[in-house]
């Protein structure tokens, strides 16, 4: 009994790894499927951030123009006041005065105005090339991020299918070198068996020459040699 409960607990412990394993790949699978949604949201949050930053300063250079023309207004007033006093028309020069009093007025709140544009379109600005670089290393990290876990799927893949005793690529390699073996072993019996073919034949066509009275026999040309040279060495 005490032997099945610790097979059902090592059971369960298998389970609940393989469980949090799968938990924690959905979890990350689900991450950078959020983060690249984010990025496209923030993608799309700063193109409307370009567009209000384009908006606002072609809303500057307009008030700067109109800043320009008013000058321009003040300086030809401020002329026709001189013509006036120059002619003794006091009356005159005094309307124009009121004008020129009331243009100035508008151009001070033009300025004014100019100057929050300005300071506005400086602090946008600030604000769209920190988001770009914020973007950019973003997408940066999510790319290199993608590319490792790619890259390790691959290597784990390899790792799964090359790697242990079992493996497709050594029973392959097993294989081959059996059937190397097994020819090398029959290429060993094919000239062995030519060689007796050789000898079988080469036997057979002596022993015809033998009986035939044209080749002499071994042994009696071996002794009748062996006799010949013997009486050579007798003396006298």
């Amino acid at each position: 009994m005490g032997k099945h409960n610790g097979i059902w607990s090592k059971l369960l412990t298998s389970v609940r790894a393989g469980a949090q394993e799968l938990g924690e790949a959905w979890a990350d699978s689900q991450a950078l499927r959020i983060l690249d949604q984010e990025i496209r949201d923030c993608d799309i949050e700063l193109r409307q951030s370009r567009e209000s930053l384009a908006q606002l300063m072609a809303r500057h250079t307009l008030a700067q123009r109109g800043l320009h023309e008013r000058e321009d207004k003040i300086a030809e007033y401020e002329g026709y006041a001189l013509k006036a006093l120059e002619s003794d028309e006091q009356g005159l020069a005094l309307e124009v005065a009121d004008k020129i009093a009331a243009l100035e007025a508008a151009r001070e709140q033009e300025q004014a105005h100019l100057g929050q544009l300005a300071a506005s379109v400086a602090e946008l600005r600030k604000s769209v090339a920190m988001a770009e670089g914020n973007i950019r290393r973003l997408k940066q990290q999510l790319d290199t991020v993608k590319a490792t876990e790619s890259m390790q799927r691959a290597q784990a893949a390899v790792a799964q299918r090359y790697a242990g005793p079992q493996n497709r690529l050594q029973t392959a390699v097993d294989s081959l070198a059996r059937i190397k073996l097994k020819q090398a072993e029959r290429g060993a019996r094919i000239e062995a068996a030519a060689e007796l073919a050789r000898h079988e034949n080469g036997d057979a066509l002596e022993r015809k020459l033998r009986d035939a009275g044209i080749m002499p026999d071994g042994a009696g040309a071996g002794a009748e040699a062996v006799l010949a040279r013997l009486r050579q060495k007798l003396p006298g």
